[in-house]
């Protein structure tokens, strides 16, 4: 079990946390440049600022923080790693996975301020102990009139943090030279605050829950959860708990098995984009249950669930028909439209964004069963984006709402490589693609 931290709930002790950082990775500097100097070994500064060591540490206090901290910290993993020493991206990686739960009595005083006092006694089982933590809160097992409930529960004071914490970590950042200069994180910044302050909404999370669950209707391949309108406020979200294994488990399951549940997620980011214009953004397999005994697949965490605009989705559609039939004129078209690209880029930089968002578009391009276990596409999407920033020098990222699509697309593609999966997603994009 991760040790219980108390999370800091007020701008003054989560500043507090920064300046402790700021002075342990200063005193780690100064301890390794002085045995560098004894060794007789050539000083230089980036070499002492990104070390394991400082890198742990800078992971382990986001960690502590939690909230926009960590999940900035998350975040600029994610969109910024090229650019990030390996020791850090991989480190920060680990931001993705868990956060430290906060100790009872925080729990404790949360669900007092949300539903008052003695609210114990109205349920016959409440656990203390998360089954799941994360940036923002941490989720909690419960059974109140015989219905089997999950129980998010949101840090103190996160929601009031949201900006000075995107700015301080931002700054963080800035001051260890951790990203280029010339990298604009400006946009990405704005747009973080915004999900940030969506996803501290509980309420708002509610309505996604409801709003998707529509869309979902009676899909028997699904199960999401339901809200509990009377226990859910804007610091605690209630809702039925949703059973079932790790999506992840499934890896050593037979492949016919894998494949059917790797067909349904590929159709569901299918679904969600071109049919319903509401895409659930954060793909990573947490979010994710198998239901081993209804062969269905458990839905979680509805946070930072997105709307996209017909025109918006009409235009990725453009570009993935492009990208399926190779016409690197018609990519770089619909690109420029989508605001990949800027018409000042270079003719390099412009040939080889089209390449990579072709590459990007592999699986769908390929004839039957695409095998997600044996393709290579993730390194060589990884080499055609370093290539691009390392050679050509460019930080221009796509709007946000791009963005995030990438991380449903990813993440999913990801998950699939997980279960060793094959799909023939040509077949399932072609009714949208046109």
């Amino acid at each position: 079990m991760t040790k219980e931290i108390p999370v800091p709930k007020n701008r003054a002790s989560r500043l507090l946390k920064i300046g402790r950082l700021l002075g342990g990775i200063a005193g780690q500097m100064l301890s390794d440049g002085v045995s560098a100097l004894a060794d007789g070994k050539p000083l230089r500064a980036s070499d002492l600022l990104l070390t394991p060591a400082n890198a742990m540490r800078l992971a382990e206090r986001l960690s502590e923080m939690r909230g926009a901290a960590m999940k900035i910290g998350q975040l600029l993993s994610m969109e910024t790693g090229d650019y990030l020493p390996p020791a850090l991206t991989e480190i920060l990686a680990t931001l993705r996975e868990h956060a430290h739960p906060m100790p009872q009595h925080q729990v404790a005083q949360v669900l007092e301020t949300a539903w008052g006092k003695g609210w114990d006694g109205a349920f016959q089982q409440f656990s203390f102990t998360p089954f799941a933590t994360a940036s923002i809160g941490q989720v909690h097992e419960a059974c109140k009139d015989g219905r089997h409930l999950a129980i998010k529960v949101q840090y103190p004071g996160i929601r009031k943090s949201i900006d000075s914490d995107v700015d301080n970590v931002a700054a963080l950042f800035g001051l260890f030279r951790l990203i280029p200069g010339e990298f604009d994180l400006a946009p990405l910044l704005k747009e973080a605050k915004q999900q940030l302050h969506q996803e501290a909404d509980y309420r708002a999370e509610a309505v996604n829950i409801a709003e998707y669950n529509r869309f979902i209707g009676d899909d028997s391949g699904f199960e999401l959860p339901t809200v509990d309108s009377s226990l859910t406020t804007s610091d605690v979200l209630s809702m039925s708990f949703v059973a079932g294994a790790p999506i992840e488990s499934l890896a050593s399951s037979p492949l016919n098995v894998r494949n059917r549940v790797a067909t349904q997620l590929l159709a569901l980011v299918l679904k969600e984009l071109f049919e319903w214009g509401l895409v659930q953004t954060d793909a990573q397999f947490g979010n994710y249950r198998y239901q081993v005994e209804r062969d269905r697949i458990g839905l979680l965490d509805f946070g930072a669930t997105r709307h996209y605009s017909d025109e918006l989705v009409d235009a990725f559609r453009r570009l993935m028909g492009a990208a399926i039939k190779g016409d690197l004129s018609a990519i770089e078209h619909t690109a420029v439209e989508l605001g990949y690209l800027r018409q000042a880029e270079s003719l390099a930089y412009r040939r080889g964004l089209c390449e990579m968002i072709r590459a990007v578009a592999e699986p769908v391009r390929y004839p039957g069963l695409f095998d997600f276990g044996t393709s290579d596409l993730s390194k060589r999407v990884v080499d055609l984006a370093i290539s691009l920033r390392l050679h050509q020098r460019y930080m221009h990222l796509p709007p946000t709402d791009m963005l995030f699509l990438h991380r449903k697309i990813g993440g999913t593609y990801l998950l699939c490589a997980r279960l060793r999966a094959q799909v023939d997603v040509n077949r399932l994009a072609a009714p949208y693609i046109r």
